[in-house]
């Protein structure tokens, strides 16, 4: 087992829970992010299980010993090769904005690839920008796939609100170091400009080497039926364009006259061809 992160300067520690109390304290930090009434909350016995063949289930702890945060994942095969799918992550309301939950990552890392993982997934909603930031940006990771309606439309939780679970599920490269590298924004053909009113509207799908998919800056601010628009309007871009061969090359936070948005490019063959039509 790796030895515990280091926990400079802000005293919190990182390590894999240990006692009963601990893992109800996961279930407890659970029903906070989520609420009591979320249908996949993982329950003690699993997040035990789990950890025994391989998982990882982990806290980040304060000085004082409370739990701040969690991570939580399973290891497995997949095509013959080691992989761990990481199922959830959280910290509290108090911890947030200091960067615990990247750390969590981190320390997620260095485990599995202790028992050999070469490939880390996991899944993030492409409308949250905090999110995208952290997974493709901070972390390096690259989108693997877009799933409609992941996990259905009523999980119980307040903080997926009553519209589609549309997710990409993402893949981190184990082997390869993490090192974040700022990606300067390349012109592209945006394809859901914002009404003056707010309301994306998905403005054709042409055949161009670089194209911009904006989301919200906060999309848990927005009132159901506003995020039910850009559920629609970026899923149908993503399957687009996904479907077509584009890979998602970078996410951009945006500033205060551009939205947060995705950058995808064309595989070399779909680019030549969008280059020839252009001409």
């Amino acid at each position: 087992m790796p030895p515990l992160m280091p926990s400079v300067p802000d005293g919190i520690t990182f390590r894999r829970l240990e006692s009963l109390a601990e893992y109800q304290e996961c279930v407890a930090i659970q029903e906070e992010t989520w609420g009591s009434g979320f249908h996949e909350l993982v329950p003690t016995a699993i997040l035990m299980v789990a950890q025994k063949l391989g998982g990882v289930c982990a806290g980040a702890f304060a000085p004082d010993g409370r739990m701040l945060g969690f991570v939580f994942g399973m290891t497995g095969l997949r095509d013959g090769s080691i992989v761990h799918w990481s199922d959830m992550l959280a910290v509290r309301a108090e911890a947030r904005g200091a960067g615990l939950g990247e750390r969590l990552k981190h320390y997620q890392r260095e485990l599995v690839r202790a028992v050999g993982a070469e490939t880390m997934y996991w899944t993030f909603d492409p409308l949250v920008a905090r999110n995208a930031q952290l997974n493709l940006v901070r972390l390096g990771a690259r989108v693997a796939e877009y799933v409609p309606n992941m996990y259905g439309d009523s999980t119980g939780s307040p903080l997926h609100g009553a519209i589609a679970t549309d997710r990409m599920i993402v893949a981190w490269d184990l082997a390869r170091p993490v090192a974040l590298v700022p990606r300067a924004r390349r012109v592209g053909v945006l394809l859901n400009p914002v009404t003056s009113d707010g309301v994306p509207v998905l403005d054709g799908l042409p055949d161009a080497a670089v194209v911009h998919i904006a989301i919200p800056r906060d999309v848990e601010a927005l009132p159901p039926e506003r995020r039910a628009e850009w559920r629609a309007v970026t899923r149908e871009a993503f399957l687009a364009y996904l479907a077509r061969g584009y890979e998602v090359a970078g996410f951009h936070r945006g500033d205060r006259g551009e939205l947060p948005h995705y950058e995808l490019s064309a595989a070399p063959a779909v680019a030549r061809s969008a280059g020839e039509h252009a001409a």
